[in-house]
């Protein structure tokens, strides 16, 4: 089993392919925008240099997992030797879903299809599919390369066959997997997603500002990087989506997100990506500079 396809060249589906590439197996890197493909391309190089510069790898390991991936725009032709497709695309419940229902069609029937998804329903997500069985969640962390922990998630349907072999692949990845079962933001966002969304609503009140909200929280919780740092990191949008997902599968009002958050996104103000969010980027990607509008 070395052939892996994964879905969105995008930040965790090029984090994913580097991954794979590097422990030597064969990645289909798929996206329907050539575009996409090379600005995944481009960041796993890059990520790769810095790994040389590190002296973490050679030079001839970066070439080999570089020429360990092949990119795609066609999922059928992308995903036809895969034994594991690892779908990474956007955090949408109708994209995914029409995603794993062409998946369904043109996989071979013994292939197991993963997603990435840090919040939406796996066995929602197999029901669109005739092998529910087959179909388990792979919550990566990001940076992928870098961070240890996958959740494991198993939908209703998901076997015990299918999740042990998934459960034994990210060991030999390097990973530590943590199984955890099918509800709304499974561990990690049902607790990180309210912590953030708190520390937005602390800031939307005026209790303190955004350096001494990140500044409590790293130094009086040990936290590597403040809360609203970390939203930013991750996206606005994504912390937005995460928090509907969780909110309409709860109903639980702790769930609902803050208005400030949600006027950041409509504003286009996402965080690290669109260079603008809690902090500036305009200047590095450091969080340095508090945004103008908070300051």
């Amino acid at each position: 089993m070395k052939n892996i396809a994964v879905i969105g060249a995008g930040t965790m589906g090029n984090g994913i392919a580097h991954t794979f590439a590097q422990c030597d197996y064969n990645v289909q890197l798929i996206d329907v925008s050539e575009a996409s493909l090379k600005r995944g391309m481009d960041t796993i190089a890059k990520n790769l240099d810095r790994m040389v510069a590190k002296e973490k790898i050679t030079i001839a390991e970066k070439e080999k997992t570089l020429s360990n991936i092949t990119t795609f725009t066609s999922i059928k032709e992308g995903v036809k030797y895969a034994s594991l497709v690892i779908e990474a695309a956007t955090e949408n419940v109708a994209l995914k879903t029409q995603i794993f229902k062409e998946l369904d069609e043109v996989c071979a029937e013994d292939t197991v299809l993963a997603t990435n998804t840090s919040s939406i329903s796996i066995t929602q997500i197999g029901a669109a599919t005739k092998r529910a069985d087959k179909v388990i969640g792979m919550h990566f962390m990001n940076p992928v390369p870098i961070m240890q922990l996958v959740e494991i998630i198993r939908g209703y349907n998901t076997s015990d066959e299918v999740t042990n072999f998934i459960v034994d692949l990210s060991q030999k990845i390097g990973k530590i997997p943590v199984e955890v079962n099918d509800y709304p933001g499974f561990v990690a966002n049902r607790i990180l997603m309210p912590m953030i969304n708190e520390s937005i609503e602390t800031l939307y009140n005026g209790v303190a500002g955004v350096s001494e909200i990140d500044t409590v929280m790293k130094l009086g919780m040990a936290h590597p990087m403040g809360p609203l740092q970390l939203a930013d990191f991750i996206g606005l949008d994504v912390c937005l989506s995460i928090l509907h997902v969780m909110y309409e599968g709860f109903k639980n009002p702790k769930y609902a997100p803050c208005p400030l958050l949600v006027n950041m996104v409509r504003a286009g103000k996402l965080g690290v990506k669109s260079g603008e969010g809690f902090y500036d980027y305009s200047e590095n990607k450091k969080a340095e500079i508090v945004s103008k509008m908070f300051v």
